[in-house]
């Protein structure tokens, strides 16, 4: 199976025991097409319909998003870098299920937010545009290089209230001195990224159960370190874009255990008050069933 699957025999294993053999073999199916290319538009300078308007008449077929209410998918891929809703910030490339982590966290006006792992900042600008441009939007990473991308980025998106951090690491003091006063934090975490092998199919050779490991320690200590921003009553979402339950379901569960003052918050609640109908207490997308890249996500709440 794992050759005819074209990946490695352990990670054959590990997802034929969490999905069964007909979902892994539809998986795998999926894993084989390339992406489609989705973009999400800058709510603070258009609407969906006018971008889609726009995009029709510059000769791009696209059409509306499953899911995100701010996503557009386009047919082929098109170049976009000198198109004027590209230049002048109206849009962003960004894969649809990685929309809706943003719309997980859910920020409010005035909110003090923290996104912990930004790194060329794709969420970060969702966030700060979902903030309608106000209160204060942290942006932490380890990389000076992942940060310096998200410059342009939001040269182009008209925020001014996101702040680039770069930290050495999660319990850098920068991270300390917020200390339970952050309303909502999101933790896009290091992974093995397994649910992009449609744009990175070399990712599934790099990997083996002992770099998993590595990744779940990471993982737990950046959230437990995260943990100590929120603030009574507020919010952390905890996602990755893996496929395995190792650095989903395990790091969650490990964390509830541990952290009592913090309570799972159904995703397909939160959605459905955006309008968006996706089931599940966990927010699990999968490449041959929702036609995203591959995500999960947990939200969770300070009691």
């Amino acid at each position: 199976p794992a050759v005819r699957h074209d990946w490695p025999d352990w990670l054959d294993t590990a997802l034929r025991a969490q999905l069964g053999e007909a979902e892994t073999e539809a998986l795998a199916q999926a894993l084989a097409q390339p992406a489609p290319l989705d973009v999400r538009i800058n709510p603070l300078k258009i609407g969906r319909d006018a971008a889609l308007a726009r995009l029709t008449e510059s000769g791009i077929e696209a059409r509306a998003g499953r899911y995100s209410p701010l996503a557009l998918r386009l047919a082929g891929k098109p170049a976009l870098s000198g198109h004027p809703l590209f230049v002048e910030g109206s849009i962003e490339v960004q894969d649809e299920g990685s929309q809706l982590l943003a719309l997980l966290l859910a920020p409010r006006r005035g909110e003090m937010v923290v996104d912990f792992c930004a790194g060329a900042g794709g969420k970060t600008l969702l966030l700060g545009a979902l903030m309608h441009n106000s209160g204060r939007l942290y942006a932490f990473d380890i990389s000076d290089k992942r940060l310096a991308k998200l410059k342009p980025r939001l040269a182009r998106s008209g925020l001014s209230n996101v702040h680039p951090v770069r930290i050495e690491h999660e319990r850098d003091t920068r991270v300390k001195r917020l200390a339970g006063k952050i309303d909502r934090v999101l933790v896009d975490a290091p992974c093995s990224g397994l649910g992009t092998l449609r744009r990175a199919p070399d990712l599934k050779w790099r990997q083996d159960e002992a770099v998993i490991a590595g990744f779940q320690a990471k993982q737990s200590a950046i959230l437990g370190a995260a943990s100590g921003l929120v603030k009574k009553g507020g919010r952390l979402v905890y996602a990755t874009c893996s496929l395995l339950a190792a650095e989903n379901d395990d790091v969650v569960d490990a964390f509830l255990a541990t952290h009592p003052h913090f309570a799972l918050v159904p995703a397909e609640e939160v959605l459905a008050r955006q309008g968006i109908i996706l089931p599940g207490e966990r927010l699990r997308l999968w490449p041959h069933h929702h036609q995203t890249d591959g995500f999960f996500a947990a939200v969770l709440e300070h009691v």
